[in-house]
C-alpha cells in the first residue's frame, strides 16, 4: 500500500447512535468522489438493550435499522459509485446482521461483498475474571453474579483486514467509535501496528466522524450562528496521509464547520487529551490545531500517538431492577408548587401501596419540576411559571412494584392540583413504561486472554493476530502556555463576563463521568480562562451535580481545558433518574461562571 500522502482518502460519517435519521446516508452517497461511509451504532448502553431483545430472539441482537432503512435506501447507490461501507451495526450478532444483508441484496439485485468481524464477545470469560476477582474500573465494586452481554472494545484491525480481502461491506460488533475510520486509513495507507502518529491522526479523524453532526453545527455552542437544522450536514472527511485531513460538508447542506464546531467535537467525552487510550494507539491531542481554510472547511493537525496498552476495555451490562418514569404538565397559578406536590403526592401513594402489599420501599426516587430550574442547585432562579412539568421516577428490583406506581400515575388529573393532565390524550389509555434497568460493569481484560478476531467474508474465515500492546506510562507533562502564568486580573475598575462570552463548551458522559471542554474563542482570551477556572472553582460551581473530584487538563493547541468530573451524573445511563442522564446540560451551566476580565478587553 501506498504509505504516502499523494492520495486522498475521503469518508463521510452517516450515523451517530441507534435512532439517528437517513439524512446523513441521502446526503453522503451524493457527495462526488465519496469512497467510505462510516455508520456508529453503539452507545455505551446499546448492547444490553440489544441482549434484552435477543431474550425473545435469539435471532436478534443487531440494528436493524442499519439494513432495513439505510441500507435498503442508499445500497443500489452505493454499487453503482463504489462507495463502500463499515458499520458496527452487528452489535451481538454480526453475523446475524450480514447474513441479513445479503438477503437484502438478493430481493434488490445488487452483489457487494459483505465481511463480518467477530470476536469482541466474552461472556465466556467472565467467570474466570469474577473468581480472579476482576473488580469494577471506575466504582471497585464486585462483578454482578449474572451478565446478559459482556463485549471488549475491539481496534481496527480486524476492518483493515476486511477492506484487503475485498469487502464492500464490513459489520462488526463492539469496537471503539472511531475504529471504523481508522480501520479504512490502514487499509488505504498501508499503516502498521507501529505507524503510531499516523493512527492517532486516523483515531482523531474517526473520533469527528463518530458522532455525525455533532461536528458541523450540531449541539454547538453558538446555536443560534448555525443554519438550517432541517437539512444539517453530516460530516465528510478528506485524508491526506498522516500530515493532516479537512472536515467539512456535503455543499448545499445546512450546518456549520468552524474551528469552534470541530474544537468541540474533538474533545467531547474525552478524559485526559494527553492519554486517550485506544485498543490501538494511545493518542496525544494536546498539540492538536484547528485551521479554518474557508467556508465550512477545517484543516486539522498534529495529533501524536504512542504505543497502545496491552488490555482491552471491556463493558458487561447486568439486569438491576426496574424503573419508572412520570411526567405530568401543570398549568396555571402556582404551577411550580402545585406540580411539586403533585410529585410528592404520586410519590407517597405508590410507596404506600407497594409497602401494602410487601413489595417493600424504592429503592432510589427522584420528585422534581422541569421548568423550574432543578438542575441548576443553588443558582436555579425563581420564576412565577404558570405551566410546569411533574417529573417523578423511582427504581424497584421488583417489576410489580412499578407497575402500581405507573398506574397511579394517570390519576393526579381526577385527585391532586388542578390544571394537571396526563400530558397526552393516549396517556388516559395508557401510562408509563416499566423498563428493565441495566447497568454496566467496566474492567480490563487482557488482549492475550481473548481469542484473535475473526473475518468472515463467505467462504473465507481468518484470524487477525493483535499486537500484545505495552505497558503504559505516565502521560507526558503538558507545559503550561508562557503567559498563563502572567495573565492580567482584571485590574482596577475591571468587569466580569460570563464565561460563554470568552469560549465555546460541550460535555459529554462516559458512565457516571462527565467532561466539560472550555475552548477559547481567541487564543487572547485562555489566559484569563485559566486564571478563574480552577479544578477547584468547577467543583464549587457545579457541587450539587459533582460527588467526585475534579481534574483539569491543558490542551494548548486548541486554546483549550479540559475538565473531568467523576461522580457527576447519579450512576450515569440508565441508572441516573435526572432529567439530563448524560450530562449534556452541564457545559451550558457552566458557561454562565463569571471570568474576571480587564477593561480593556475586546470581548
Amino acid at each position: 500500500m501506498n504509505r504516502t500522502a499523494s492520495k486522498t482518502v475521503t469518508i463521510g460519517g452517516a450515523c451517530a447512535f441507534v435512532g439517528d435519521s437517513i439524512l446523513g446516508p441521502r446526503q453522503l452517497v451524493a457527495v462526488p468522489g465519496m469512497q467510505y461511509l462510516v455508520f456508529d451504532y453503539l452507545a455505551e448502553m446499546t448492547l444490553s438493550s440489544f441482549a434484552h431483545t435477543r431474550q425473545g430472539d435469539p435471532a436478534a441482537g443487531w440494528a436493524s435499522e442499519f439494513v432495513e432503512l439505510t441500507l435498503r435506501e442508499i445500497l443500489p447507490a452505493c454499487q453503482q459509485r463504489g462507495i463502500r461501507l463499515v458499520a458496527n451495526a452487528g452489535g451481538l450478532n454480526p453475523a446475524g446482521c450480514a447474513q441479513a444483508i445479503e438477503r437484502l441484496q438478493r430481493e434488490l439485485g445488487t452483489q457487494l461483498k459483505v465481511a463480518c468481524v467477530e470476536g469482541d464477545d466474552c461472556l465466556d470469560l467472565m467467570p474466570g475474571l469474577r473468581a480472579a476477582g476482576v473488580a469494577d474500573f471506575y466504582t471497585g465494586e464486585a462483578m454482578p453474579a449474572e451478565l446478559v452481554s459482556a463485549n471488549a472494545y475491539l481496534g481496527a484491525l480486524p476492518i483493515a483486514r476486511a477492506l484487503a480481502m475485498g469487502a464492500d461491506i464490513v459489520v462488526t460488533g463492539r469496537i471503539v467509535d472511531s475504529a471504523t475510520t481508522l480501520g479504512v486509513l490502514m487499509h488505504e495507507y498501508g499503516w502498521t501496528p507501529d505507524d503510531h502518529d499516523a493512527l492517532a491522526m486516523g483515531s482523531l479523524a474517526g473520533h469527528i466522524l463518530e458522532c455525525g453532526p455533532q461536528a458541523t453545527g450540531g449541539i454547538h455552542t453558538d446555536w443560534h450562528t448555525v443554519p438550517d437544522w432541517e437539512n444539517i450536514g453530516y460530516p465528510v472527511i478528506e485524508c491526506h496521509g498522516a500530515d493532516h485531513f479537512v472536515v467539512s460538508k456535503p455543499a448545499g447542506t445546512g450546518g456549520l464547520v468552524t474551528r469552534g464546531t470541530v474544537s468541540e467535537q474533538i474533545l467531547y467525552e474525552v478524559g485526559d487529551p494527553a492519554r486517550y487510550r485506544l485498543p490501538d494507539v494511545c493518542c496525544d491531542f494536546t498539540g492538536v490545531t484547528v485551521t479554518e481554510a474557508g467556508p465550512d472547511r477545517v484543516v486539522v493537525r498534529g495529533a501524536r500517538g504512542r504505543a497502545p496498552g496491552p488490555h482491552y476495555k471491556l463493558s458487561a451490562a447486568y439486569l438491576d431492577g426496574y424503573r419508572c418514569v412520570a411526567q405530568l404538565p401543570v398549568f396555571g397559578i402556582d404551577a411550580v408548587r402545585k406540580a411539586r406536590r403533585t410529585g410528592e403526592a404520586l410519590l407517597g401513594r405508590a410507596r404506600a401501596m407497594a409497602l401494602a402489599r410487601g413489595l417493600g420501599d424504592f429503592e432510589k426516587v427522584a420528585v422534581g419540576v422541569v421548568g423550574a430550574e432543578d438542575g441548576y442547585g443553588p443558582r436555579a432562579r425563581a420564576f412565577d411559571l404558570r405551566e410546569a412539568i411533574a417529573r417523578v421516577a423511582a427504581t424497584h428490583p421488583r417489576r410489580e412494584a412499578l407497575e402500581l406506581f405507573s398506574r397511579e400515575a394517570r390519576v393526579p388529573g381526577v385527585s391532586f392540583a388542578p390544571g394537571t393532565t396526563t400530558g397526552s390524550a393516549l396517556m388516559f389509555n395508557s401510562r408509563p413504561v416499566v423498563e428493565p434497568r441495566y447497568r454496566l460493569f467496566t474492567c480490563l481484560v487482557d488482549k492475550a486472554r481473548l481469542a484473535p478476531p475473526r473475518v468472515t467474508l463467505g467462504a473465507q474465515c481468518v484470524s487477525v493476530p493483535i499486537p500484545a500492546g505495552a505497558p503504559q506510562a505516565a502521560a507526558p507533562a503538558v507545559a503550561p502556555r508562557a503567559d498563563a502564568a502572567t495573565a492580567r486580573g482584571p485590574g482596577p475598575g475591571g468587569r466580569r463576563v460570563p464565561l460563554v462570552r470568552l469560549a465555546w463548551g460541550r460535555s459529554g458522559d462516559k458512565g457516571n463521568t462527565s467532561n466539560i471542554a472550555v475552548i477559547a474563542r481567541r487564543p487572547a482570551f485562555l489566559p484569563f480562562i485559566e486564571a478563574a477556572l480552577s479544578a477547584e472553582a468547577v467543583k464549587a460551581y457545579l457541587a450539587h451535580l459533582v460527588e467526585g473530584a475534579v481534574v483539569r487538563h491543558a490542551v494548548p493547541g486548541l486554546h483549550a481545558l479540559n475538565f473531568v468530573l467523576d461522580g457527576a451524573l447519579d450512576g450515569g445511563g440508565p441508572s441516573s433518574l435526572r432529567p439530563d442522564p448524560m450530562g449534556k446540560g452541564m457545559a451550558q451551566q457552566l458557561l454562565e461562571f463569571d471570568i474576571p476580565v480587564p477593561d480593556d478587553l475586546d470581548v
